[in-house]
């Protein structure tokens, strides 16, 4: 309840009591109180003129005024009681067994019961229900910051330079806005953070905040739409007013897909008609305030594609900034951050951690470091080291170990066998990074057995001989199988899966078939989330070409796996002895086995 509404409360009640006070005064003023004895003297001396008699008071007019009153009440008494008592010369005076204040309790209580009833249960639910209070229905739930609060600044933020560099400029804008603007610049009045999951979009914007010392207004997309028609627009708008109550401040918008997802020609069935009411309202709001005033709006979301195009157009969010997975300088630079919190062992190289970590997120590597210290603490270590963090990657990547797993015994072979030839195709494929592991260690996941590989620098151009050399490494595990046991299982279906988008990628999106040609048949637009699962990719080529599509794909992965299968056959001797070993040990190394040495990959196989 605000100020306002306070305040009109307080002088109702206010009212309602001088009220009160008033009749009381003026019923004591006209009114005289008399024993009900004197009142029967009276009677019989005719100084009554009128009287009215109630089941419990007799009330009247006298004669002639009484001390200034005209009028009497009295409490009736028992006739017989009243006679015994006035044959002693007793005084008889009645009482009632209520008063004014009680018969108002009477009222008020019941109602005070019914509202704390109110409060406290069905409040409850309503707030369980995501319903809120009738009141502060069309408020917003924006959280305030203030720059001790937030506790982050661009120190804490690690991997993302140029986007530290372009948000900067409103660290500097907030600072100093007469400078900034000297020459007649403009801050945007919006910047959109887009990038995958867990790159630090969050962690970006209370840092921008933390670095201006401004209030910081955080509030998901999700908040401002409820149940109720109107409410979403309502909590844009009291948004928007109490950031210009505290300007200079930034208001940051997580997930902002949530609100301003693209509009569609169907509107107005379902809860579509209130969502685009709560996206038109902050269209409106975003042309409406003056950057100049010191309002500037973050925005962050992991599926820009949906967004509306009149969110993005130029005067709204000017700006995008993306914050991508970061590369191996950038890992390095964030692990550094995060190890500050944990005991470290000396020897632990970063670097090395770096680079046995690619595609890793931010909060992936958060997630590793907390891993490593859980698995030093579990065996007792005064600190962390660096077979812990080897672990902690096993462990996020491939999963759990499952030791409780028993395989039967050609079972075992089998994945012995499978492991070892990826890892040997791996040794002598040119290119190719080395082989750090090879376990044969049943996971959570499902896996078997596993092959790591640690890459030795990130790879942003991919040549037609590399992706083939990833398909043939892949392929090594079904080729070891084929050339030993004379029959392939169902061990390599994750190899198959992988392979089969390896070339179906080699032949429809970078034309690098030259039966079917150098043209893009599958466009993949950019989406930070990944493919929508059981989505029907649209197809604008004829049969005949998606013919040869197939036909291309069938014989790139033949071509993989004859390739592997030759290569095993001219070193089954490294393929029987490490087979053997891994069967004994259940985990290698490249120093354990020296057959992996020297070998140089694109990606780890599976």
């Amino acid at each position: 309840m605000d100020r306002k509404h306070g305040l009109n409360i307080g002088y109702l009640i206010g009212a309602f009591v001088l009220i009160l006070i008033f009749q009381a005064w003026l019923a004591y003023r006209d009114v005289a109180v008399v024993p009900y004895s004197e009142l029967m003297q009276m009677v019989d001396g005719g100084q009554i003129a009128a009287a009215t008699v109630t089941e419990s008071t007799i009330s009247g007019e006298f004669t002639s005024p009484r001390d200034g009153k005209s009028r009497f009440v009295t409490y009736r008494v028992d006739p017989a009681l009243a006679e015994a008592f006035a044959e002693k010369g007793i005084r008889v005076t009645g009482a009632s067994d209520s008063n004014w204040l009680t018969a108002i309790l009477s009222w008020i209580v019941p109602a005070l019961i019914f509202f704390g009833l109110w409060m406290f249960l069905f409040r409850g639910f309503a707030d369980r229900q995501g319903m809120g209070g009738l009141i502060n229905i069309g408020k917003s739930k924006a959280k305030v910051y203030m720059e001790r609060k937030t506790g982050v600044t661009f120190d804490d933020v690690a991997g993302v330079d140029e986007a530290k560099l372009e948000l900067q400029e409103i660290v500097s804008f907030l600072k100093d806005k007469e400078r900034y603007g000297r020459l007649g610049a403009r801050i945007p009045k919006g910047i959109l953070l887009v990038g995958p999951p867990g790159t630090g979009k969050t962690l970006m914007a209370r840092a921008v905040a933390g670095e201006a010392g401004v209030p910081f207004f955080s509030i998901s997309g999700s908040e401002f739409v409820e149940m109720f028609v109107g409410v979403g627009a309502a909590r844009v708008r009291d948004l928007f007013q109490q950031a210009r109550q505290a300007a200079p401040c930034i208001i940051f918008i997580d997930e902002l897909d949530a609100l301003g997802r693209a509009r569609s020609a169907f509107a107005g069935y379902g809860g579509a008609d209130e969502k685009e009411q709560t996206l038109n309202q902050l269209l409106s709001e975003l042309d409406g305030f003056d950057p100049r005033v010191g309002i500037v709006l973050l925005a962050a979301t992991n599926r820009p594609e949906i967004l509306d195009p009149a969110l993005l157009r130029a005067g709204r969010f000017d700006r995008q900034v993306v914050l991508d997975r970061p590369d191996r300088p950038g890992r390095t630079a964030i692990l550094k951050v995060h190890v500050r919190a944990i005991q470290v062992d000396p020897g632990v190289s970063i670097a090395e951690i770096a680079a046995i970590t690619p595609g890793f997120t931010g909060a992936d590597l958060a997630n590793l470091v907390n891993e490593a210290a859980i698995l030093a603490t579990r065996r007792g270590a005064e600190s962390v080291g660096m077979d812990d963090f080897t672990r902690a990657v096993e462990r996020i990547v491939a999963g759990a170990e499952r030791k409780s797993r028993l395989l039967k015994p050609d079972e075992r072979k089998r994945v012995a066998y499978h492991e070892m030839g990826h890892a040997l195709v791996a040794a002598a494929t040119p290119g190719a990074d080395p082989v750090h592991k090879v376990s044969i260690i049943p996971r959570s996941i499902g896996a078997l057995g596993y092959t790591m590989q640690r890459p030795t620098e990130d790879r942003f151009l991919i040549t037609v001989g590399e992706l083939k050399d990833r398909m043939v490494v892949l392929m090594g595990g079904r080729a070891a199988e084929q050339l030993v046991f004379g029959e392939v299982s169902t061990g390599a279906a994750d190899d198959l899966a992988k392979v089969t988008d390896i070339a179906r990628q080699y032949v429809t999106r970078f034309g690098m078939d030259e039966k079917v040609g150098q043209a893009v048949l599958e466009e993949q637009r950019q989406q930070w989330l990944g493919e929508v699962p059981g989505a029907a990719r649209a197809r604008d080529y004829s049969e005949e070409t998606a013919r040869e599509i197939d036909l291309a794909v069938r014989r790139l992965i033949e071509d993989a796996f004859n390739a592997a299968k030759d290569l095993l056959a001219g070193r089954q001797a490294d393929l029987h002895s490490g087979a053997e070993l891994l069967l004994e040990r259940e985990t290698l190394t490249a120093e354990d086995f020296p057959q992996l040495k020297g070998s140089r990959t694109v990606v780890p196989a599976a």
